[in-house]
């Protein structure tokens, strides 16, 4: 049976909180939703944002977690899932399976996702490479 007493009720409206620095990335902005609060760090849900150009991109790595999606709301990004690019575009889903190993290397100046992650304090642990990577598309002024 689902323990309903230790969550409570949230609700953030845009204005409510703001993108900032100082999450996993430091080329991205993320906006807490409030979600690991009201779930006592039983998921996290925020969105991010692209901040600076994609030089080098995420590295490979993998999360240390139970369950990952990643929902794009605004324009794109490609990632490589194991061997595999994936174009991810504004509406598309990706659930990441727990320990794939995966590197985010290009993305659009306007992209912002939606990420899902149980539990909210999960770890990210770099990983070998598994295939090279192509090159980002630069962005122009």
């Amino acid at each position: 049976m689902l323990d309903r007493t230790a969550t409570t009720f949230s609700h953030v409206k845009p204005g409510d909180t703001s993108f900032l620095p100082g999450g996993l990335r430091d080329f991205f902005l993320y906006r807490d939703l409030g979600i690991a609060a009201a779930t006592n760090g039983k998921v996290i849900a925020h969105l991010v944002k692209a901040n600076m150009a994609p030089e080098s991109g995420t590295g490979w790595h993998r999360h240390e977690a139970d369950f990952q999606i990643v929902i794009m709301m605004k324009d794109w990004a490609r990632f490589m899932y194991g061997d595999q690019e994936t174009l991810v575009e504004a509406g598309d889903v990706v659930h990441q399976r727990p320990g794939i190993s995966h590197y985010l290397f290009d993305y659009s100046p306007d992209m912002e996702y939606l990420e899902i992650v149980s539990p909210a304090d999960f770890k990210s642990i770099d990983v070998a490479p598994v295939c090279a990577i192509p090159a980002p598309t630069p962005w122009t002024n």
